[in-house]
């Protein structure tokens, strides 16, 4: 029983993307920075419990970061339809991720030797994401127009974004060109 208590943490947050996209789209957005609130701390929660107390599964490590991926998706999916954010920084970070995707299934189909594990721009880029959704999110929850500088915070988001990009993808063709040299 408590070997699954991280994976119903993250079950949650998969739970918290569609209310929070439709929180967002309905004008909720008091109850939408709340759910976003929540989302995180069952992130953290489910990741302390699981490694502090080996409670890791196999199934816990492809949910943990669908999870995260599929918040994010929600959360700049729902920004960019109610212009909160800019339609360009959301396909910036659903593009990458999407790529990311494809050179994973790329790399299974070719069988190439590559092992997509976190790299710190990559953590740096969640952390920086999800600190721009949060921001947004709490100024439209206290009804604060955006400053000028939520555009700079957009522009930082979107550059650490193509940088971690740029790095997976690095990775996708090492692992490409290591695969046909060996082959050759």
């Amino acid at each position: 029983m408590m070997r699954q208590i991280p994976n119903t943490l993250t079950a949650l947050r998969l739970l918290a993307a569609p209310v929070l996209a439709a929180f967002l789209l309905y004008g909720y957005q008091m109850y939408a920075f709340v759910v976003f609130a929540f989302a995180g701390f069952t992130d953290l929660a489910d990741g302390f419990l699981a490694k502090k107390f080996d409670l890791t599964t196999q199934v816990g490590r492809y949910l943990d970061p669908a999870a995260d991926k599929l918040l994010m998706l929600a959360a700049f999916l729902a920004l960019a339809a109610t212009h909160q954010a800019p339609l360009w920084l959301m396909i910036v970070v659903i593009g990458r991720d999407a790529a990311i995707v494809v050179a994973i299934f790329a790399a299974r189909l070719l069988d190439l030797p590559l092992r997509i594990e976190p790299l710190p721009i990559g953590k740096l880029c969640t952390a920086v994401q999800v600190a721009y959704v949060a921001l947004i999110l709490l100024l439209m929850a206290l009804r604060i127009e955006a400053p000028r500088s939520a555009e700079g915070a957009a522009l930082i988001t979107a550059a650490i974004t193509v940088a971690s990009w740029l790095a997976y993808g690095d990775l996708w063709l090492k692992a490409f060109a290591a695969r046909y040299r060996t082959a050759a």
